[in-house]
């Protein structure tokens, strides 16, 4: 829970580095606390309300923390736009985000696993 709330913390940075684990437990949290406002939403019958109220509360959150990781992996932020390439664009982005990011500084900043991790 902590990789979740650490990213809404920084609700709207783009600079830096995020570790995949950092990434990958806050896409893990956001998809389960979206099914549950789902949830919600049609059980209170609103839908879609509730859920769009979350999904542009948790977008900047969500866009800083995938810049972030591509960042980590000596990437620039702007090839979370290859996910516009049909078909393909969105396996690319998805390999990118699970490499490995770089082991020593890179222009986005030192190694995010030099710090401690929960």
């Amino acid at each position: 829970m902590n990789w979740y709330l650490d990213v809404l913390k920084k609700y709207a940075v783009f600079s830096g580095r995020a570790r995949r684990q950092e990434f990958w437990m806050f896409t893990l949290f956001n998809l389960i606390a979206a099914i549950i406002v789902m949830a919600i939403d049609m059980a209170i019958s609103t839908y879609p309300l509730l859920y769009v109220i979350y999904f542009l509360a948790v977008f900047l959150p969500t866009l800083g923390v995938t810049v972030r990781r591509l960042h980590d992996t000596g990437r620039s932020g702007w090839w979370i736009l290859i996910d516009l390439v049909p078909f393909v664009g969105f396996i690319i982005l998805i390999v990118f985000l699970a490499s490995e990011g770089e082991a020593q500084v890179n222009a986005h900043g030192p190694n995010p696993k030099a710090a401690p991790a929960y």
